[in-house]
């Protein structure tokens, strides 16, 4: 049974594993297309401190730039900022940066905001930030490396230099939040903007 139920099709504007997995996951049919966006230099002159409105500045700009070339579909941008305190974090530009986050870190509790926007013809219509406060446990500064060896390269493919669905499991000790507002994608309150549109099924 097919779920979607617009006239035009669904688009994500992200090519992240972990949000192409929630929406597949959850029956929705989507073209998933990269959002050609300057995120650092939008954030740098945007002048935003709270990480929860950087979050969703940039899941807005990433869904208006692809639904320019999208008329009539709707389009899912997604971004996600970790705070540690007032402290932003960025994707680690490699194992050095990586390692240096990880002992920042360790043995404290991090928020990770996830926020959605979702644009028609240019227009934003429908935004959601969600929260989930990660605490990660105690690590020694031999347990660090060993975590890296094992992780590789997906390291630098999230921000905080780990990914909970994988081996980044075994860094904490407490999480409050749900899974996909974690994994970078509010979905519930997602789902309930496209069924309040008739755009779903069920």
């Amino acid at each position: 049974m097919a779920l979607w139920r617009g006239t035009s099709p669904l688009v994500l504007a992200s090519q992240s594993s972990a949000r192409k997995m929630l929406l597949a996951n959850a029956g929705l049919a989507f073209e998933a297309v990269t959002a050609d966006i300057d995120e650092r230099g939008i954030q740098a002159s945007s002048n935003l401190s709270d990480p929860r409105e950087i979050a969703l500045l940039l899941a807005r700009e990433k869904a208006k730039a692809v639904s320019a070339d999208r008329p009539g579909s709707y389009v899912i941008g997604a971004d996600q900022t970790l705070a540690l305190g007032s402290r932003l974090f960025n994707k680690p530009t490699g194992r050095a940066q990586a390692l240096a986050q990880l002992r920042d870190l360790a043995g404290n509790s991090h928020e990770l905001n996830s926020a959605v926007a979702v644009a028609r013809d240019g227009t934003i219509v429908f935004e959601d930030v969600s929260v989930a406060r990660m605490t990660m446990r105690p690590m020694s500064e031999a347990e660090l490396p060993a975590y890296l060896d094992a992780a590789g390269d997906a390291v630098t493919r999230s921000v905080g230099a780990y990914q909970l669905e994988g081996l980044g499991i075994h860094l904490f000790e407490r999480i409050e939040g749900d899974h996909f507002t974690i994994l970078g994608l509010p979905l519930l309150p997602l789902l309930a903007f496209l069924r309040s549109q008739q755009l779903i099924a069920v």
